[in-house]
């Protein structure tokens, strides 16, 4: 088959995440499968136009950002498929909160990957007016533009909200996960200091001002823990960050590592003691089996697609209420209790070894091969 995949982040982008990785895990393993593959995505400062990454041909072009309106890569992808469209049997429209609105120009045969439905997530992170017109667009996608579309996704949490959304239950498929491993990392020590970490894009609605409330918490009554904050985020809101740990006198007890290797943030989760996961709403938290294949539970809030992967009790633990106090006294209670820490640690071991990308692929492939066009 040749597919195209439209997507407003490529894996090399400053800014790609989870769902980056999950696309180019796909897309290079469908190549190798005997597939092509071409990848339209946005362009990023320093970037090339064109590039081949594991076989995958990325295309760039645009901005992510769909309120740059014709100069966004959801309009571009829109002129390259006009210029292209008989190259391609096949067509994913990925979505990250704004989709590539394919049903209205691509006659092929198209499918939506989706890792998440925003929802509620549209006001926390782009205030009232526009997270409501947000949430209304994304309502009106769902239930109207893509009412015939196949949808992939990542979580049962996921495949409940697309149906809470108006989307046919007989229309959703959830991909099971995998996660790449460096190799000889296993063995790694713990830190002699109790250790939380924090990986991900640094964003609110990633739960990281929360993170550090509960680190204030913790501090108040154990002085030595400690703090790891891994990722990257906008420069404005990094800033923000650091002057809230000042406030919070917890400036002593964190570390922003910022964008780090694999190899790195494997290493540092395999030395931290907790890995702290506090979004109110994923579509699924990679870095949760990534922590756990190096013997590091996660303690999360009980939120839409955390819930899917930490298992209460063997890998991590769900915290009673979803606030920073509460994530607060499930993290003492742990680092102080070494005989259900330990039966954490090798339950997240145990829980990780599921994860495989050949898996992925394989059910990506079949629902490819299967497709209906609703023309």
């Amino acid at each position: 088959m040749r597919i195209l995949i439209l997507n407003w982040r490529d894996i090399n982008n400053p800014s790609s995440g989870g769902a980056e990785i999950l696309t180019h895990e796909i897309a290079k393993r469908l190549v190798v499968l005997g597939n092509d593959v071409v990848q339209f995505s946005s362009f990023f400062p320093g970037a090339h136009r064109k590039e081949t990454v594991d076989n995958v041909e990325i295309v760039r072009e645009g901005n992510a950002d769909i309120r740059s309106l014709f100069s966004s890569v959801h309009f571009r992808a829109f002129l390259f498929y006009q210029r292209e469209k008989r190259k391609f049997d096949v067509v994913i429209d990925e979505i990250h909160g704004i989709p590539f609105f394919t049903p209205w120009y691509v006659k092929e045969k198209k499918v939506v990957l989706i890792c998440e439905v925003a929802s509620d997530l549209w006001i926390k992170v782009f205030g009232l007016f526009f997270g409501l017109l947000g949430r209304m667009i994304e309502k009106f996608y769902l239930f109207l533009v893509y009412k015939n579309i196949l949808f992939i996704t990542i979580s049962d949490s996921t495949k409940k909200d697309l149906i809470e959304n108006g989307v046919n239950k007989e229309n959703v498929i959830v991909l099971p996960m995998g996660i790449n491993v460096p190799r000889n990392i296993e063995d790694i020590k713990k830190e002699k200091e109790k250790t939380l970490i924090f990986v991900g894009r640094l964003t609110a609605a990633k739960g990281i001002e929360e993170t550090l409330s509960a680190l204030k918490e913790i501090i108040r009554r154990d002085k030595d823990v400690r703090l790891w904050i891994v990722g990257k985020g906008e420069a404005n809101y990094v800033q923000k960050l650091k002057r809230m740990c000042k406030q919070l006198h917890i400036e002593d007890n964190v570390t922003f590592y910022g964008f780090v290797s694999e190899r790195k943030k494997f290493t540092l989760l395999a030395r931290a003691h907790l890995l702290i996961h506090l979004s109110h709403r994923e579509g699924f938290g990679l870095t949760i089996p990534e922590a756990g294949c190096v013997g590091t539970p996660v303690v999360a809030y009980n939120s839409p697609g955390l819930r899917d992967i930490v298992k209460n009790g063997k890998n991590g633990i769900l915290v009673a209420e979803n606030s920073p106090k509460s994530l607060a006294n499930t993290s003492i209670r742990l680092l102080s209790n070494d005989s259900l820490y330990q039966k954490l640690c090798q339950g997240a071991r145990e829980e990780a070894r599921q994860y495989n990308w050949d898996n992925t692929v394989n059910v990506m492939l079949n629902s490819l091969k299967n497709l209906k066009n609703y023309d």
